[in-house]
């Protein structure tokens, strides 16, 4: 029997929190996507497919932040069993520069047949801005 909604969702936070990629990319279908509708210019709107998603994080996330906890996670089981919403604030450092991260974050994520199939990240882009743009003037403009 297949996870349920709930609990694959608790798996992908876990690997998130760890930064445990492969377990991360392989709680998604093969097909599943993970989408920012809000971000600032230059960060993708969307990654489809497994192979988009783990390129994408060993490439650009890993070296950006570490989240040292997630604080306030308040997860809803909604009336559809598929979908799970979650509010949590993210606490880290940014890896450049040494600085403090704090994000907050609503994710709505649908999953079928114990796999992730669409994840929305609703994060603050205003955040992500700012944490870019500190790494670009760290790096002297490169980014």
């Amino acid at each position: 029997m297949a996870a349920t909604s709930r609990e694959v969702v608790d798996r992908v936070l876990r690997a998130s929190l760890e930064m445990d990629t492969d377990t991360f990319v392989n709680l998604f279908a093969p097909d599943g996507y993970v989408e920012w509708p809000y971000r600032p210019e230059g960060v993708p709107g969307r990654l489809e497919g497994r192979d988009r998603l783990r390129a994408f994080l060993d490439s650009q996330a890993k070296g950006l932040v570490r989240f040292d906890e997630y604080r306030d996670t308040v997860v809803h089981e909604t009336a559809d069993p598929e979908v799970v919403i979650v509010e949590y604030e993210a606490h880290g450092t940014v890896l450049p520069t040494g600085a403090p991260l704090h994000q907050t974050i609503i994710a709505v994520i649908r999953v079928r047949d114990g796999l992730v199939v669409s994840y929305r990240d609703y994060l603050n882009p205003l955040v992500l801005a700012e944490t870019l743009a500190s790494v670009a003037a760290a790096e002297g403009g490169i980014r």
